[in-house]
């Protein structure tokens, strides 16, 4: 499985340890992110992993900015990219089994590294339960 993440300046920590535990697993892993804590635009990170998505180059894609909320944003504008952003490992739980996410959004200001590591294994874990949800996740991509 492909994975492709991206962080700016609030999340480099976060994505040394995410990748280490997704290498592990066997995941391949493209790296958009800074590694410096140096400011930095999120959106100059958040494009590429949510390009990766969208030309089927990645089967998910992990985020991280320091809220979460404006490189979640950033990538939910590109076609085919349902983004969840993520504080516990429930809500990753959640946004995989009922919105079929394809990018989890991590707020680094919000959570630690080890939940980090969880939320982002757990939501790689989790299999779209379909269903009910189905029709609710087509209509999200029917706007695009």
């Amino acid at each position: 499985m492909k994975i492709s993440i991206g962080n700016d300046h609030a999340g480099p920590e976060y994505k040394k340890a995410i990748v280490s535990m997704l290498e592990a697993k066997g995941y391949a892993v493209t790296n958009y992110g800074t590694d410096s804590e140096d400011s930095v635009d999120y959106p100059d990170f958040a494009h590429p992993v949510a390009q990766d998505i969208s030309e089927g180059k990645a089967d998910f894609g992990v985020v991280i900015c320091g809220s979460g909320n404006g490189i979640a944003m950033t990538v939910n504008k590109h076609a085919k990219v349902r983004a969840g952003l993520c504080w516990t490992k429930e809500i990753a739980y959640l946004t995989r089994l009922h919105n079929d996410a394809n990018v989890v959004s991590i707020p680094a200001r919000f959570t630690s590294i080890p939940q980090a590591v969880e939320i982002v294994a757990t939501f790689l874990e989790t299999q779209f339960e379909g269903g009910r949800h189905q029709n609710r996740v087509d209509k999200i991509s029917k706007m695009c």
